[in-house]
Parts: structure tokens; C-alpha cells; sequence
């Protein structure tokens, strides 16, 4: 009788932790990010960070979009413009890219309450500088 209880017991203990896990406030996932120390939070987030995952998606996503507008604008041997930053061959992956730029934002906090559009151009002019252009 008393293991029962006592069975009983660590059951009702057990079950109220995973209810009170359960009814814990979720962190939110990152829908958005205004600047740059918000970009560079989410593009190295702390190893034990809740949703890690998602923030390194999100991240890898906002630096594939800028470069695919940017490649855009400025298709390989345009006269039309010129590109702000030029990547290397090879290029460096996305995943090297965003922990980059999470890098040099720690390194540049002076930029940390600008847009992160522009902090993300910053790196990638500071990083991926264009060869000078020939006099015409």
C-alpha cells in the first residue's frame, strides 16, 4: 500500500512539472528584426537559445534575400551599375556569411541601432570590397 501511495505520489509530482512546462510562456519565434543588433542576435544566437533553430533560419533567409536583390540589380558584366560588394569565388555559405556578420556587428557597435538592411551592406562592403574600377 505505501509503494502505491508513494508511486501515486511521484505521478501527481511528475505530471504537475509537465503541466506547469506546458503552461510556461513559449519564447516568440523572430518574425521580423529592425536593426542591426537585433540581425546579428538572431545570425549567432546562445547555444542553449530556445529557438536557435528558427533564429539562424530567419537570419540565413534575410542574407539570401539581400544578396539575390542585390545580384539582381547588378547581373554579372552590367555597365548599368555597380554593385555594391562583390562576392568571392567560391562564396563563402550562408551559415559563414551570418555568423560574419554577427562578428562584425560585435566588432562595430556603433551601428548597432541602424537598419539592418544597411549594417548587412556595410559588412558585405567592408568584407566583400570590389576590385577598383578601371578608368573609362
Amino acid at each position: 500500500m505505501r509503494i502505491m501511495f508513494t508511486t501515486a505520489a511521484l505521478l501527481g509530482l511528475a505530471s504537475g512539472a509537465a503541466f506547469a512546462q506546458g503552461t510556461a510562456a513559449a519564447p516568440e519565434p523572430v518574425t521580423q528584426v529592425s536593426t542591426v543588433a537585433d540581425l546579428a542576435a538572431i545570425c549567432d544566437p546562445a547555444p542553449g537559445h530556445a529557438l536557435r533553430l528558427e533564429s539562424i533560419a530567419y537570419c540565413q533567409g534575410f542574407i539570401t534575400a539581400v544578396g539575390q536583390y542585390h545580384a539582381a540589380l547588378n547581373p554579372a558584366g552590367s555597365a548599368v551599375s555597380r554593385p555594391l560588394f562583390c562576392v568571392p569565388t567560391p562564396a563563402p555559405t550562408v551559415a559563414q556569411t551570418g555568423l560574419g556578420f554577427a562578428a562584425w556587428a560585435r566588432s562595430n557597435p556603433q551601428h548597432n541601432a541602424e537598419p539592418a538592411l544597411d549594417g548587412l551592406l556595410r559588412y558585405a562592403q567592408a568584407t566583400y570590397a570590389c576590385p577598383p574600377q578601371a578608368p573609362t
